[in-house]
């Protein structure tokens, strides 16, 4: 079931009581900008078109749906709903049906390439948003493996894609590979995004050299149980478990050009400390789902086939990601965070949260009070 760890958060959300949170203060006179802002959800998430959301948003959790809670008070705020396990170029092309009304195309060269079907869900008539081009911009925001998601959306929507271009007869390309959408988009943020993948997936991975000694029977085993815990009938090379690993995060991000028109911002989380023995563990209150995670990524250390060097700056993490790939794809440009002075073309990098993994869902078993932090964030974009 490609939603099992979804169940399992429901039925644990649903022990925990709903908070009462003070309301945020919503000042629109500084306002430049009223976009709508488009959240993508993370590996093995739902968004508004999925039945689970009835139940409990992924973005929310147990204080409620955050969308309709932002759209109560004015703004205009949608969560997609992109396959839980598929690779970045599966879930953009289901974003862009989604924000556009249409039928989703994989594209004829990837599609056969990857060898399935070409088209996926259909959304004619029953858009995510009212409108999507030059004029009605939009601002993306990726939780997770959302955040790698939106980062590949972009692109096709700068530079469509070359291969599909060449393979696909003109009338039958999808406008998404055509490019030249690029100021379509008004801001990207990355939330807890593995942007340069994380060594969650180098555990499994067969041609990466560790000091734990991992080899090529666990490297398989790992991409077998992958495929069949989540019921995907996708080749391992086109899930978010291969667009996750190092090499492959880097090569995809290397290959997405900065856009001068759009402003970048990514939000790193850590929510473990250095111990005695220099290796990095979870703190108290992690999460118990993302224990063993961190733990194993904080005693990680390797070298990947591309010869990316997995020292101890690695460890640090959030439970899931470590923080070094958070901040900013390595090779792009970018800076720290400067309210007084935010520039588009480059990546704005927040100060660590010091929060774990779930914290952008509303937490976990540590309640956060996301919707005041969201509206702040929401009056930030919009006074650009």
């Amino acid at each position: 079931m490609k939603r099992l760890v979804s169940f399992f958060l429901t039925i644990v959300m649903f022990l925990l009581p709903g908070l009462n949170l003070p309301r945020r203060e919503i000042d629109r006179s500084a306002w430049n900008t009223d976009y709508a802002y488009v959240f993508v959800h993370g590996l093995n998430g739902w968004g508004e078109y999925d039945r689970m959301d009835h139940l409990i948003s992924y973005f929310g959790s147990f204080t409620g749906s955050l969308m309709r809670n932002l759209r109560a008070r004015g703004l205009h705020c949608y969560a997609a709903s992109v396959d839980p396990v598929d690779s970045a170029w599966d879930r953009a092309c289901e974003l862009y049906a989604q924000l556009t009304g249409t039928l989703t195309d994989y594209g004829a060269v990837h599609s056969a390439r990857c060898h399935h079907a070409r088209y996926g869900r259909d959304f004619t008539g029953r858009p995510l948003i009212d409108a999507f081009d030059e004029t009605h911009k939009v601002n993306l925001l990726g939780h997770s493996f959302g955040g790698a998601t939106v980062l590949i959306f972009l692109e096709l929507m700068r530079g469509g894609d070359a291969q599909e271009r060449s393979g696909t007869p003109q009338e039958d390309l999808s406008p998404l590979f055509a490019g030249g959408k690029a100021d379509w988009i008004y801001s990207l943020t990355a939330l807890a995004a593995p942007l340069n993948g994380t060594t969650v997936y180098e555990m499994t991975n067969p041609e990466t050299k560790s000091n734990l000694g991992m080899g090529n029977f666990p490297g398989q085993a790992g991409r077998d149980w992958f495929n069949h815990i989540f019921k995907t009938d996708r080749p391992f090379e086109d899930t978010a478990a291969y667009d996750m690993q190092v090499d492959r995060a880097i090569e995809l991000a290397d290959a997405c050009e900065t856009v001068d028109s759009v402003y970048y911002f990514s939000v790193p989380c850590a929510y473990s400390r250095v111990a005695n023995n220099g290796n990095s563990v979870p703190l108290a209150g992690m999460v118990p789902m993302f224990l063993l995670t961190s733990k194993a990524i904080g005693m990680f250390r390797g070298v990947t086939a591309g010869g990316v060097v997995l020292d101890e700056s690695w460890q640090e993490n959030d439970g899931l990601v470590n923080t070094i790939s958070e901040l900013a794809p390595f090779h792009a440009p970018q800076q720290p965070l400067d309210l007084s002075h935010i520039e588009p073309g480059i990546w704005n990098i927040f100060p660590t949260l010091h929060a774990d993994h779930m914290m952008f869902n509303g937490g976990f078993l540590r309640p956060t009070d996301i919707r005041n932090y969201y509206i702040d964030y929401i009056q930030m974009i919009n006074t650009l």
